[in-house]
């Protein structure tokens, strides 16, 4: 590596910390709002835990492609799942997908040319599902953000039962992803019904 590279990788890297302090709708169990960087992290550590259960699967990519999903955001900011299911029935167009890769192309200027490509390769190979380990990654980065919000300390108007249709398509198979839906379904119900308890 050379040292426009290098000055170009740390570039990166200080663009990137942003992340550790970008939001989600996502509380923790403390309290504080989760950072998109929070949710990575557990996402990346559902991967370790669980790719022994597929081994059809490639865990390097897998995490690769953990570790880049939500990247983008660091410019854009994230736009919570009820807030664009609002906006489509709104009748908006564009979307998240397409804001969040612009941002992404931006985010990754300072980096080498195939620096550039693989990690936004794959972005792409995640966003379209179009492989076992974007599929496993898009399960997992779903079942990530109903687990926090069976665990967080969350707003008192916050609307669990948003999640019991959340990305029903991304979680329905293989039997395994489907069985921790199942389990994160049932949480996420006593914890809507703790709420309409006013608890």
């Amino acid at each position: 590596m050379n040292a426009t590279e290098l000055a170009g990788l740390l570039d990166f890297l200080r663009a990137a910390e942003t992340l550790k302090t970008v939001t989600r709708s996502a509380y923790t169990s403390q309290g504080h709002p989760e950072s998109v960087a929070e949710h990575t992290w557990r996402l990346s550590l559902m991967a370790l835990l669980l790719a022994p259960e597929f081994p059809e699967v490639d865990f390097a990519r897998l995490i690769k492609i953990c570790l880049v999903h939500d990247l983008g955001e660091a410019i854009g900011g994230d736009i919570p799942a009820p807030e664009q299911a609002r906006r489509r029935a709104a009748g908006a167009t564009g979307g998240k997908a397409a804001d969040e890769r612009r941002d992404l192309v931006r985010l990754l200027e300072p980096l080498s040319g195939t620096l550039r490509s693989e990690i936004l390769a794959l972005w792409d190979e995640y966003e379209a599902a179009r492989s076992p380990e974007a599929r496993l990654a898009k399960a997992l980065d779903k079942l990530e953000t109903i687990l926090q919000h069976t665990q967080g300390r969350n707003p008192p108007d916050f609307d669990y039962r948003f999640n019991l249709g959340y990305a029903r398509e991304h979680t329905a198979s293989p039997p395994l992803i489907a069985e921790i839906r199942a389990v994160l379904d049932r949480a996420t119900e006593e914890r809507a019904r703790e709420v309409g308890r006013g608890g």
